[in-house]
């Protein structure tokens, strides 16, 4: 089994998009975080859990389930750091591989003695640009594959047709 475990406001720190959306829209960021990582577990197969630090959603631990990713906003007074090297004491087994998205230096070194791995937020950019292009090539493909079973017609023809089908001449 692979996991990956996402500290939620350092990537978001760390990509571009995510960062000028954030001065404009937090929880946007969050959210669209939250997508892209849901589009990584489906083509990847992972396990993904985000952790947000509970600063800016002070009270109890709060899980979530969402587009099959687990999210966590820590409980007060515990930064994501802390919620993330428990759960790899947690997770850690013999079949398992948990990397953990990153570009906190001081944590990196922090999950290396927990067994984890890491992947900065490079890394991470990186695959997630990976992941879209596979998503795209394979909407195309299907897209193709769909209008394969039609008929094929030119642009000139096709516009003819259209004329045809309006009544114009």
């Amino acid at each position: 089994m692979h996991i990956l475990i996402v500290d939620g406001y350092n990537i978001i720190g760390a990509w571009p998009e995510l960062r000028e959306l954030k001065q404009v829209d937090f929880e946007k960021a969050r959210h669209l975080l939250i997508e892209k990582m849901a589009e990584y577990k489906g083509v990847s197969g992972d396990r993904v859990i985000i952790v947000f630090d509970a600063h800016l959603s002070p009270g109890m631990e709060k899980k979530s389930s969402k587009h099959q990713v687990e999210v966590i906003y820590t409980r007060e007074n515990e930064t994501a750091d802390e919620r993330i090297e428990r759960m790899i004491a947690e997770l850690k087994a013999v079949n398992t591989v948990i990397h953990v998205a990153t570009s906190d230096s001081t944590e990196q070194w922090a999950i290396f003695g927990k067994g984890a791995l890491r992947k900065s937020a490079r890394e991470l950019k990186q695959e997630m640009e990976q992941v879209e292009k596979q998503i795209q090539q394979s909407m195309a493909e299907r897209k193709l594959k769909k209008s394969a079973s039609s008929i094929f017609l030119t642009e000139e023809v096709a516009s003819i047709f259209e004329k045809w089908r309006r009544g114009e001449k």
